[in-house]
């Protein structure tokens, strides 16, 4: 089966790319991260997941677009929303992708995280999979945690400490929830 795994970055990747592989999945990597922030760490992130598939000669597709001002002008206000937005966004590319694609699946690293809402970016994913009519591979990847964070500590890959956009980083540094 062909499958667009949504990349959010390199860490949160490489379990399931190991996984899917080992079960004869023909991956192809999508990276479409508008949200994080600064654009420092946008870079860091972004360089990271290029060193890994170039090792790996993982196929890759990029739409590299810093847009910080969409991102802000959609959660400004709507702050405790934001997730659903950027999950939205995110997901939304990656089913038109995917569809545009001929692949038989799509689906995204955000299910990795175990600070990831699951149930709702199971939903978006569903929904935008019926819409654009790409099935959405859902799997609860966080399993697969211990092994992400020992295999990219022993690739030596940079590690980001917050999920990405300004208010993750905000709570993950002023300890707000």
């Amino acid at each position: 089966m062909k499958i667009l795994v949504h990349i959010c970055c390199a860490p949160c990747f490489i379990a399931p790319y190991f996984h899917l592989k080992q079960e004869g999945f023909d991956i192809h990597g999508f990276w479409f991260n508008p949200n994080i922030h600064p654009y420092q760490e946008y870079q860091k992130r972004l360089e990271t997941l290029q060193e890994l598939t170039e090792k790996e000669d993982i196929r890759m597709i990029y739409k590299d677009e810093y847009n910080l001002d969409d991102f802000l002008q959609k959660t400004a206000f709507r702050e405790n929303e934001r997730c659903g937005s950027c999950y939205y966004d995110r997901l939304k590319y990656a089913a038109i992708v995917a569809k545009k694609g001929n692949f038989d699946l799509f689906t995204t690293t955000l299910l990795y995280s175990k600070f990831q809402k699951h149930d709702m970016i199971r939903e978006i994913g569903e929904s935008l999979g019926e819409e654009y009519g790409i099935k959405f591979f859902y799997r609860d990847f966080r399993q697969y945690w211990k092994e992400g964070i020992r295999l990219s500590k022993e690739l030596g890959m940079y590690r980001q400490q917050y999920c990405g956009c300004i208010y993750s980083e905000r709570d993950r540094y002023l300890g707000k929830n």
